[in-house]
C-alpha cells in the first residue's frame, strides 16, 4: 500500500519534511516557486549555452546541426521529469545523494554525492573562465590572454563566494534579475534578427539545412563525426536542473515548487534555445567567415545589428554567466553541507556548520572557493581544458545512475497527496529517460577527442574510491547508518 502524506505549504509543514530525514531546519525557507525555477534555469543558461558552443557546432556539423537541438531537449525531459519524481517525495539538501542514502543504502548515496560534486566544484570554475574569456573580455576590449582570464576569473569567484556567504535571498534576487535579462534577450534578439532578415535580405532560410564548411566531410555520418558531435550542444546546455532540490531546504512548499521548476526549465530552455537557434542560423549571411570566428553569435549580432548590439549582447551574457556561475557554487556548497551534516565529507564537522545569522553554510561555501583557485592556479591551459570537458560526462553517468535508481526503489516511494506525480506515465518515462541517457553517454565518450576527458572522470572516480574506502576503515559507522525515520519517505 502506497503511503500519502496530506499537503502542507506552510513553513512548520515543510519544517517537517527536514525533521522527518533527522535533522534541524537550519537554513532559511526564503526561496518562492519562481525563484526556485530561476536557479535551474540559470543553471541551464541557454543564451550561455549556444553562445559557448555555437561554434563547434559550425564546425563539425554545419548550421544544419541545430536541430539536434531537439533531440537533446526532449531526452533532458524525460530525465528531468524522473528526477522531480524523486524531488516531489524527498525534498532535502543533497538532491540524488539523498535519494539514494534513503532508499538504497548510504554507501551508494555516497557515490552518488561524490560524482556530483565532482560536476559541481569543476562547473563553478568552468562558467566562469568562460565568463571572463568569451564574455568580459571581449566586452571591456582586451586582447584574449589566458593568464588575464584566469586573474579575472578568481575575481568572479571571490565576489560570488561574498554574495553567497551573505544572503540566499541576495543570491536569488540576483539570480532571479539575470534570468529575466536573459529571457529578454533571447526574445528580442530573436524578433529582432528575423525582422532584420526579412527588411535587409542579409541571410538565408537555406541556412537551416546546410551543412556549411563541412558539406564534403568524409567522417560527417559516422561514429564520433561531425553531425554526432553537434549533439554536444544539448548536452552541455540542457544540464543542472535538478539544482532547485539541492536548494529543497530553502524553498517554500518544496513538493511543489521544486519538482515543477526541474521540469519547467528544462521545457523553457529547450523551446527558447531552438527558437535562438533558428533566429541565429538564419541570420547567418557569411557562413564560412561567420564560422571561423571565435565568438559566431556575437559576429551574427554585429553584422545583423550593429556593434553597439554587439556590446548589449555581452553585457547580457556576461550577467547571465555570473547568475550561473553563483547558482553552481551555491548548489555545490549545499551538498558539501548535505554530506557533511552525515559525517560523510572531509572535514565534515567544519563543513557542516551554518551560520546563524545569515543562514548559510560558510565554510562549504569558501571551500568550492578555494577548490577554483587551486584550479585555476595548479593547472596549465590544456589540462584545464580537458577537466572541463570531462565534466560535460558527470552528470550523464549521475543522471543515468538516477533513473536506475528511481526504476529499483519507484514502488517503495511514498505519495504526497497533490505533489508532482506521473501516476501510470512513470513507468514508460522513466524506461525512455534510462534509454536516453544511454544514447547521450555514447555521443559523449565516443569521438577520439573524448580518451582523455573520460581517463580524467575515471581519475575522479578512483580519488573518490581511495577517499571512501578512509572512511570505511575510520568511520564505518557514518557509511551504515542514516538519521532520522527510516521509513519517514517509503510506503
Amino acid at each position: 500500500m502506497i503511503k500519502v502524506v496530506e499537503p502542507s505549504s506552510d513553513t512548520q509543514g515543510d519544517a517537517g519534511s527536514v525533521e522527518a530525514g533527522g535533522y534541524r531546519q537550519e537554513l532559511k525557507r526564503t526561496l518562492g516557486s519562481f525563484q526556485v525555477f530561476a536557479i535551474s534555469f540559470a543553471f541551464i543558461s541557454v543564451a550561455v549555452g549556444i553562445f559557448a558552443t555555437f561554434d563547434e557546432v559550425l564546425l563539425t556539423a554545419g548550421p544544419v546541426g541545430i536541430w539536434l537541438w531537439i533531440v537533446a531537449a526532449v531526452g533532458q525531459t524525460l530525465v528531468a521529469l524522473v528526477v522531480a519524481q524523486f524531488a516531489a517525495r524527498i525534498p532535502l539538501s543533497g538532491s540524488s545523494y539523498q535519494w539514494a542514502s534513503r532508499l538504497a543504502s548510504p554507501k551508494i548515496g555516497w557515490w552518488f554525492g561524490w560524482l556530483t560534486f565532482c560536476y559541481l566544484a569543476i562547473g563553478v570554475v568552468a562558467v566562469d573562465n568562460a565568463l571572463a574569456s568569451q564574455a568580459f573580455m571581449p566586452l571591456a576590449g582586451l586582447e584574449p590572454d589566458e593568464g588575464t582570464a584566469r586573474l579575472i576569473t578568481l575575481v568572479v569567484l571571490l565576489i560570488q563566494t561574498v554574495l553567497a556567504v551573505a544572503s540566499t535571498r541576495l543570491v536569488s534576487m540576483i539570480n532571479t534579475v539575470a534570468v529575466g535579462l536573459e529571457l529578454a534577450l533571447v526574445v528580442v534578439v530573436a524578433i529582432a534578427l528575423i525582422v532584420v532578415v526579412a527588411i535587409t535580405g542579409n541571410g538565408s532560410a537555406g541556412n537551416l539545412t546546410s551543412r556549411g564548411v563541412v558539406e564534403n566531410a568524409p567522417d560527417y555520418f559516422s561514429v564520433g563525426g561531425g553531425l554526432m558531435l553537434a549533439m554536444i550542444m544539448g548536452l552541455a546546455t540542457l544540464v543542472g536542473f535538478d539544482s532547485a532540490a539541492n536548494l529543497a531546504e530553502e524553498a517554500k512548499d518544496p513538493f511543489r515548487t521544486v519538482p515543477r521548476a526541474i521540469v519547467g526549465s528544462v521545457v523553457a530552455a529547450g523551446v527558447l534555445g531552438m527558437l535562438f537557434l533558428i533566429t541565429l542560423t538564419m541570420a547567418i549571411d557569411d557562413i564560412p567567415r561567420v564560422s571561423a570566428d571565435g565568438s559566431p553569435v556575437a559576429a551574427i549580432m554585429r553584422d545583423q545589428l550593429g556593434p553597439a548590439t554587439e556590446k548589449t549582447l555581452l553585457v547580457a551574457i556576461t550577467v547571465a554567466f555570473f547568475g550561473a556561475g553563483i547558482v553552481v557554487m551555491v548548489a555545490c556548497s549545499r551538498l558539501v553541507y548535505a554530506m557533511s551534516r552525515d559525517g560523510r565529507f572531509p572535514a565534515h564537522r567544519l563543513m557542516r556548520r551554518v551560520n546563524p545569522r545569515t543562514g548559510t553554510p560558510i565554510p562549504a561555501t569558501v571551500l568550492v572557493l578555494a577548490l577554483g583557485v587551486v584550479l585555476m592556479v595548479a593547472l596549465p591551459g590544456d589540462a584545464l581544458l580537458e577537466l572541463v570537458t570531462a565534466s560535460t560526462i558527470l552528470p550523464a553517468v549521475a543522471y543515468g545512475s538516477t533513473i536506475v535508481l528511481y526504476l529499483a526503489v519507484r514502488g517503495r516511494l511514498s505519495r504526497r497527496k497533490g505533489a508532482f506525480d506521473l501516476g501510470r506515465f512513470e513507468l514508460p518515462v522513466a524506461i525512455c529517460a534510462l534509454v536516453w541517457t544511454l544514447v547521450a553517454l555514447f555521443v559523449l565518450v565516443a569521438p577520439r577527442e573524448a580518451l582523455v576527458s573520460v581517463v580524467i572522470v575515471v581519475g575522479l572516480l578512483l580519488l573518490g574510491g581511495l577517499f571512501f574506502v578512509v572512511m570505511l576503515k575510520l568511520d564505518r559507522q557514518a557509511l551504515e547508518t542514516e538519521p532520522g525515520d527510516e521509513n519517514a519517505f517509503t510506503a
